[in-house]
């Protein structure tokens, strides 16, 4: 009985998470055809702090998809969007799950997200939707930009969130107890 208690808090705890990565996707971002400017990587990191890099992954592809149903008018659904929201989540997940947030760990995980999904992943699912030559330098211009502007910030929110929240007292008690 107990477990299926804390299983259930855990259930919530990343549901809770889950729906504050569609608010921060919807409804504080910036978001352009080809350029999207938010702080989900907010929740996706406690939730990769919370839950390893597997329910992170799942975790921030349901947000997705619930966000892509909940608001069809901000952009046709892309399978390869949800590739990425679960590598970047995988990404957070592995980095952060049971370890201590340092200067080395937040930022090798930002950078990987920022490399593989921001520079690498996004303009070729883009390229794809919507036949953009991604030889066009013009065209990168704007999101390296983004990218050299928000990566020191992402790493340093992340890192003193770490800091400051609580979550190791959290994981403690979403973890199961198991009695002998």
């Amino acid at each position: 009985m107990k477990k299926r208690v804390l299983e259930t808090r855990k259930l919530t705890v990343l549901a809770l998470l889950i729906a504050v990565i569609v608010v921060f996707t919807r409804f504080f971002s910036y978001e352009t055809q080809f350029l999207r400017i938010s702080f989900t990587f907010i929740p996706e990191s406690l939730m990769g702090l919370l839950f390893g890099p597997f329910w992170t992954g799942i975790g921030s592809a349901i947000a997705d998809g619930v966000g892509v149903i909940l608001f069809p008018k901000t952009g046709a659904y892309f399978p390869g969007f949800t590739l990425n929201a679960f590598i970047t989540g995988a990404i957070y997940g592995f980095f952060y799950y049971k370890k201590e947030l340092t200067w080395f760990r937040v930022t090798m995980a930002t950078l990987l997200v920022t490399i593989i999904v921001h520079l690498f992943l996004t303009p070729l699912w883009l390229g794809l939707m919507y036949g953009v030559d991604l030889k066009i330098v013009a065209w990168w211009i704007p999101r390296i930009i983004k990218s050299a502007i928000f990566l020191p910030i992402q790493v340093v929110v992340t890192y003193y969130m770490g800091q400051k929240l609580p979550y190791k007292q959290l994981l403690s008690k979403l973890t199961p107890i198991h009695n002998k």
